[in-house]
């Protein structure tokens, strides 16, 4: 079996036994890469190269030693151009690296020196509002791969990566990995350091793995997981084992599927998908049973006030003046503004400036910003309420599976629409992994997402590793490039 196709686990086992070398995994994946990219298009300027391995007969830092990690063009590298796929921030390279960065460093794992492709500032659903081009989604290259994050799903599902890191406000490790039909990790809100993330809306954003199956996102995990005095918003609270939780037995555990998540608009394959999967689960030992979020209906219009709202503030800081793209031929110090503004953003990414700027605005703050506000603390407290009882909450990941490039893009409140089942973890600040739980008729995958109480991530892990070994026993089913 070539290397590329392995997970980081199986790589590492085999580096720890002196069967294959850092440099090996290197050449396979670059040869793999090189033969696909043309039509997946997941990295931007792909070049293939690393930074510094382990050197030859090094002793090993760390589980990740010598294994390549992608990384998503929001998350800050020193090593090359960090541009949130935006033309405003071409040419940016950060003086440093984000911690999460550095984190997996530490532990030897081997940095890939381009980034992965994403919507504009993590603004979009489908990775069509990048700068340089829409990524493909493996499976059928004429669909998208899902967003923000796509890029990243893309890379992990198409053998081009072994792992990659994602960023997820509002879904976008999700959905993209429920699309491309990989594993994706939101973790807890404070568990990972944001320090080095380009802010799209503070309060949600979180950095979590994509990766091949579940093992490998426990692996990485606990590699980038952790207190960070240099992130306000880092939760200092002791980090397990993620891996130690794999292979416990489910049985006797609580699940809750809500009622609200099975209603009108779900594609039918995908809600057959998840009943089967609670079949497998209940087969596994777990208790299933309906439960409410009654506030789920207000979720996406509170997200994109709040995100929006966010979005507009994070953004001021682009202005041409400090670092990026600057407008030419300015007449003066405003006009240079706006013509950066106007020339560097994207058209996404000016529809969500505008449409946060005005819930900010001199009287609509109270009307729609302080009221979304309010709501999202009546989410987080359905979300506690079935967490008293239940030990997870298992849904769709999306409403559908990968739909075709172009088929959302004039329509945004349909794109939107898009994240109505992933919004709600950010809002709660709770973590939630998508596992790829089927394939539709017409061969394209399907996510099932488990969300659990805040920092309950074994919990999420221990029951998606059960599901997996037991519904494919550790096979993984490959797109047909």
């Amino acid at each position: 079996m070539e290397l590329y196709s392995l997970t980081g686990a199986q790589l590492a086992e085999l580096l720890k036994q002196g069967k294959i070398s850092a440099e090996e995994i290197l050449s396979s994946l670059s040869l793999r890469a090189a033969g696909k990219e043309d039509k997946v298009k997941a990295y931007v300027r792909f070049g293939g190269k690393l930074e510094s391995l382990p050197a030859e007969g090094a002793p090993a830092r760390g589980p990740l030693s010598g294994i390549p990690v992608s990384v998503k063009d929001n998350i800050c590298t020193r090593s090359c151009n960090t541009e949130c796929c935006s033309r405003i921030l071409s040419g940016y390279r950060p003086p440093y690296d984000a911690t999460v960065i550095s984190r997996l460093k530490s532990d030897g794992a081997a940095i890939v020196s381009t980034k992965t492709n994403m919507d504009e500032f993590a603004f979009g659903s489908s990775t069509e509002n990048s700068c340089f081009g829409p990524s493909r989604n493996p499976w059928d290259t004429q669909c998208v791969p899902g967003g923000s994050s796509g890029g990243s799903a893309a890379a992990v599902a198409s053998d081009e990566a072994v792992f990659a890191l994602g960023s997820d406000t509002g879904g976008s490790i999700r959905q993209p990995a429920s699309f491309c039909g990989v594993v994706g990790l939101k973790p807890t809100y404070g568990r990972v350091s944001r320090y080095g993330l380009v802010a799209f809306a503070s309060s949600l954003d979180q950095i979590g793995p994509i990766t091949k199956d579940v093992r490998d996102s426990a692996l990485l995990l606990n590699s980038i997981a952790g207190y960070d005095p240099k992130d306000s918003t880092s939760v200092n609270t002791p980090v397990p084992d993620y891996t130690a939780c794999l292979g416990q037995p489910v049985k006797g555990m609580r699940i809750g599927v809500p009622k609200e998540y099975m209603v009108e608009g779900i594609d039918p394959q995908v809600r057959e998908a998840l009943l089967r999967s609670l079949e497998e689960f209940k087969r596994l030992g777990a208790v299933c049973s309906e439960v409410s979020l009654p506030h789920t209906e207000f979720a996406v219009p509170v997200y994109y006030i709040i995100a929006t709202a966010e979005a507009s503030s994070n953004l001021a800081r682009f202005d041409g003046v400090r670092y990026g793209f600057r407008a030419a031929d300015a007449e003066n110090i405003s006009a240079m503004y706006s013509r950066t503004r106007g020339e560097g953003f994207g058209k996404e990414a000016k529809r969500r400036i505008i449409l946060g700027t005005f819930a900010l605005s001199h009287g609509y703050y109270d009307a729609y910003y302080l009221r979304a506000l309010k709501v999202r603390t009546l989410i987080k407290q359905d979300f506690e309420k079935v967490f008293g009882e239940f030990d997870c909450v298992v849904a769709p990941t999306s409403p559908t599976p990968a739909f075709k490039l172009g088929e959302k893009m004039g329509d945004p409140l349909k794109m939107y629409l898009s994240d109505i089942y992933t919004i709600s973890a950010n809002l709660a600040g709770i973590p939630a992994i998508s596992v790829p739980c089927g394939f539709t008729s017409g061969g394209l995958p399907v996510g099932m997402q488990i969300m659990s109480g805040h920092f309950r991530e074994e919990t999420l892990l221990k029951l998606a590793y059960a599901y997996e070994q037991s519904a494919y026993a550790g096979s993984r089913r490959r797109p047909e490039l």
